[in-house]
């Protein structure tokens, strides 16, 4: 049997010294540690090992199968100050280059880069299940108020499950109060408080297949004048094949029935697929006349880096779909010309925060979802770069661009993933502690967080609220409420100010 030094644990991140050993067969291993071998780290780089396999193998002997430390005197790994984003980096670096003067051996030669970053995944899931009640947010107390860092609020029903909602996907609001509602099965529901007017007639045909149906609703800005609504939704592919893709149109409302509809943005028909994953699909207008959507990969990461393709971008077109003469790749020989951005994997919130800029949220695989500034012709990494791992648990990519890639990184990592969907700015007199914020919601987390940017830098996060239904929207009502779009169980709720 040959023993050979696989790691050593350190004080800081990962506590003390402590030797890691691995035996080369299935005896059982000597009490003591032996002495470090150098260059005796076994090559693993190739061998298809999942991101618990190698914590199993390289970490459980000093940090416990959960992070909890103890072997060899090591410190724990479950503390908030250690699951902090401004450490992805340290940690990483501490396996892959070791710390000579501590003792920790560099674990550089025998994982890849990719394995390394699984580790650090793997350790954020141990930490985030370890701290899940002191991270989960505030909890109301005996008159249902909720304390949160910086405003109390209650939460209330607006729209339960008698309202007949069907995995209900978005909200926004008329001028006279009434507000839409979008059900990804295929229908809109006009609602007027707690109670629904009627469904709208006439909407376009919805193909529902896994992710995908009537997803986005939104209000032109300047409806009072125009009348104008638009709607992102999956479009069914015209030989009745069981395939679409994402479509933009606008239309107006007479009565309950929808009318004058107009096709904003739709690709040709070899786009069109069966998947049922990543339609991305939100809409929002920056007022100088143009909108901005986003649509997801559809499952094929990369085509998120071919400008040819419509996966995974953010496009800007004028209100009624024309090519802005200044977009970004209007000169490229082979780009599509609506492309603002690319390299997204799904994003599933945007929105312009109260300094002009556009930011978006999108869900990473296993791992890490992003917030991102967007900012005209960048790349944002999918799959190049990015925070997760696969689902399976295998490694996947590194959050960090290699030397030469221009690569736009997140503002924000969530990590766990929280399954990022909805995004809003907080605004008007409600809460006046939160505005100019950004909130943020999720759907496996079930969360929603308030975010505040400054000058391209992430200055405060906490979580509002965790654990009533998956979080599909949020949005800021005319009244200045905070409105939570849920699946299971479909309902429509808002945050509330209290003393």
């Amino acid at each position: 049997m040959k023993w050979v030094a696989l790691s050593v644990v350190t004080s800081g991140l990962f506590g003390s010294a402590c030797l890691v050993q691995q035996s080369a067969s299935t005896s059982t291993p000597p009490s003591a540690p032996t002495e470090v071998v150098a260059n005796a780290i076994p090559a693993m780089q190739t061998r298809n090992i999942s991101a618990s396999e190698l914590y199993e193998k390289n970490c459980v002997n000093c940090h416990g199968a959960n992070g909890e430390g103890g072997g060899g005197g090591t410190q724990s790994l479950l503390t908030k100050e250690k699951f902090h984003q401004d450490n992805d980096k340290p940690f990483f670096d501490a396996i892959k280059n070791g710390v000579k003067d501590q003792g920790m051996v560099a674990f550089g030669e025998a994982l890849s880069d990719k394995q390394i970053w699984a580790l650090v995944v793997h350790i954020r899931e141990l930490q985030a299940a370890a701290l899940r009640n002191e991270i989960s947010g505030p909890k109301p107390d005996a008159n249902g108020v909720f304390n949160s860092n910086r405003a109390k609020f209650k939460l209330e029903m607006v729209l339960d499950s008698t309202a007949g909602l069907k995995t209900p996907w978005a909200i926004d609001w008329l001028p006279d109060g009434k507000a839409l509602v979008t059900n990804r099965p295929g229908s809109m529901v006009l609602t007027q408080g707690s109670k629904v007017v009627g469904e709208i007639e006439g909407i376009p045909p919805v193909i529902e297949m896994g992710q995908g149906g009537l997803m986005e609703v939104t209000v032109h800005p300047d409806y009072a004048k125009n009348g104008w609504i638009y709607l992102a939704f999956t479009d069914p592919k015209a030989d009745g094949s069981r395939a679409g893709f994402t479509k933009i149109v606008r239309g107006k409302l007479s009565g309950l029935k929808w009318t004058n509809q107009e096709t904003i943005w739709q690709m040709g028909q070899e786009f069109y697929v069966g998947s049922g994953v990543h339609f991305g699909c939100r809409i929002v207008f920056d007022r100088k006349g143009h909108i901005f959507f986003a649509i997801g990969e559809r499952g094929n990461g990369n085509l998120a880096q071919d400008l040819s393709k419509p996966n995974g971008k953010i496009y800007r077109v004028m209100e009624d779909g024309k090519i802005p003469a200044d977009n970004p790749f209007v000169s490229h020989a082979t780009a599509l010309k609506s492309v603002w951005s690319y390299g997204h994997r799904n994003p599933q919130g945007l929105v312009f925060g109260a300094d002009g800029k556009l930011y978006d949220t999108e869900h990473a695989p296993r791992g890490g979802d992003e917030l991102n500034e967007i900012v005209k012709g960048k790349n944002y990494g999918w799959p190049v770069v990015g925070f997760g791992i696969e689902y399976s648990g295998m490694p996947a990519s590194v959050p960090w661009p290699a030397p030469g890639q221009d690569i736009q990184l997140p503002i924000f990592r969530w990590l766990p993933s929280t399954g990022a969907c909805g995004l809003d700015l907080m605004k008007g007199k409600a809460f006046p502690e939160w505005n100019g914020d950004l909130i943020a919601g999720g759907l496996s987390g079930q969360n929603v967080d308030r975010v505040r940017v400054k000058n391209g830098k992430l200055i405060e996060q906490e979580v509002l609220l965790r654990g009533r239904g998956r979080v599909r929207d949020v949005a800021v009502g005319p009244d200045g409420f905070l409105y939570v779009v849920l699946n299971q169980p479909n309902h429509v709720v808002r945050l509330v100010p209290a003393k």
